[in-house]
């Protein structure tokens, strides 16, 4: 398994903000910490048992984490550097994962030290067709419900957590998937 981190929070690099809401509303953020029953209101969580339990799990009462935002999918399309698995097809998902102490949320090195923990257990993990690629990344954290109408706003981070599985088909692409995400879900638990 392929596994990697790196920093992107400059000022041009994209940042994710809390609350969030898209433009035309149908999606946003919900606080699964607090509502986990919310997970049923997550497509891409109802369309696969793997990242619904992941987000249960992240968002577990007494973890140090929790989530913030999420998606999966299918594709064909394989970027060079995933030509090593020699696969046609890729299942990958993303999570946004930011810690639940808001002191946390606002320290850099906490977060660079999680994904550089994570990336040493996970680098133990068997060959596989898969990858797990973390970014950190700078969070807004708003006051108010509706990010429009805050006025304040902490500036902090969030770490991205990308998981690819590779193969011939969909099935296989998804299976590798699957695994990676089980081995990032246990390597979460146990250094965060």
């Amino acid at each position: 398994m392929q596994v990697d981190y790196s920093l992107e929070a400059g000022r041009e690099d994209p940042a994710l903000e809390i609350p969030w809401q898209s433009d035309d509303g149908t999606c946003r953020f919900l606080d699964l910490k607090r509502h986990p029953h919310l997970v049923l209101e997550i497509p891409e969580a109802i369309n696969s048992p793997e990242l619904s339990a992941f987000l249960s799990r992240m968002n577990a009462p007494a973890f140090s984490l929790e989530t913030a935002k999420c998606d999966a999918w299918h594709s064909q399309e394989i970027l060079p550097e995933e030509e090593i698995f020699g696969a046609e097809q890729k299942f990958v998902s993303y999570v946004d994962l930011i810690f639940a102490g808001e002191e946390s949320r606002l320290s850099l090195e906490k977060h660079e030290a999680l994904a550089k923990s994570l990336c040493r257990l996970l680098q133990r993990a068997p060959e596989m067709a898969a990858s797990v690629e973390l970014v950190v990344r700078r969070c807004y954290y708003h006051s108010d419900p509706n990010p429009a109408a805050s006025r304040e706003s902490a500036s902090g981070f969030c770490l991205t957590a990308y998981v690819s599985g590779f193969g011939e088909d969909e099935a296989d692409a998804r299976k590798c998937w699957s695994i990676a995400l089980t081995l990032l879900e246990q390597a979460l638990v146990e250094v965060a």
